[in-house]
């Protein structure tokens, strides 16, 4: 089924591809031997260099964390451009863009209502798309890039998206869960984002069917049946406590977009 949804008009925000190519100017040195000496002679700067190697690893490693848009290489821009069109970089940009313009304020605690509201209208403004049409499968599990780049997604895609620009933006993933329901108005299955304040609250629900985020106590129009993240993998018990199902890459389509993301980090 076709879901024609309002879109709130955003002006296209152009991929700056020259800002990943730009030379870096050269650097001056002091000889070899007065940086030997200067380091050999002060232990206290040898301890600040080796935390300063761990926090640069760290950093590193957070930067290719899979699905992130900071995470996407020049070369998968250009994939997905030569398979999806040059307005490709626009949009992958224009992803890129948002998750960088995030004040700090919004991601502290207190402020999870404006990032959620930020989070579920940007990543809404992407045309909704069947994946018969847009993929020509009856179900298809597309990375945030891949949305971005061929200008569609499904519920799949937008809650996956959502998903990872929040984990991005700092969000614990404890606190968020990808969750299949059944959406009664629609008599079909569905998939939202349901983030957690607390462990055992009522959650908020991202939802490409419309913009607001409200609580699961004011969508009775959706039914969970099981949620996942990377962590693991729930079923929905009413009236009850949800069941653990063991480990979330047991769901075939999870584990294939988990690959899926690792390969993107490599072209």
């Amino acid at each position: 089924m076709r879901l024609y949804l309002p879109r709130r008009p955003a002006a296209p925000i152009e991929y700056n591809y020259a800002m990943l190519t730009r030379p870096v100017p050269p650097t001056r040195f002091r000889p070899m031997s007065d940086r030997i000496r200067a380091v050999a002679t002060t232990p206290r700067r040898l301890a600040q260099l080796a935390l300063i190697a761990l926090g640069l690893g760290a950093v590193l490693a957070a930067a290719q964390e899979p699905g992130f848009s900071r995470s996407v290489t020049p070369g998968l821009v250009e994939r997905y451009a030569a398979k999806f069109g040059p307005a490709g970089r626009t949009r992958i940009g224009g992803w890129q863009e948002f998750v960088r313009s995030v004040p700090a304020e919004r991601r502290l605690p207190g402020s999870e209502a404006e990032l959620l509201a930020s989070v579920n209208i940007f990543f809404n403004r992407l045309p909704f798309l069947a994946d018969l049409r847009h993929w020509g499968v009856e179900d298809y599990w597309a990375s945030p890039a891949e949305a971005f780049a061929s200008n569609g997604a499904d519920c799949e895609d937008f809650s996956i998206a959502k998903y990872y620009a929040l984990k991005e933006l700092g969000v614990p993933i404890q606190r968020l869960r990808i969750t299949y329901v059944k959406a009664v108005r629609l008599d079909q299955a569905h998939m939202v984002l349901a983030y957690y304040p607390e462990p055992n609250a009522v959650p908020l629900i991202l939802d490409n069917l419309e913009d607001w985020v409200r609580p699961a106590s004011e969508r009775a129009d959706l039914i969970p049946v099981y949620s996942f993240n990377d962590e693991d993998l729930l079923i929905a018990r009413q009236g009850q406590r949800d069941a653990s199902a063991g480990s979330s890459s047991q769901i075939r389509l999870w584990r294939g977009l988990l690959d899926k993301l690792e390969k993107e980090l490599h072209y």
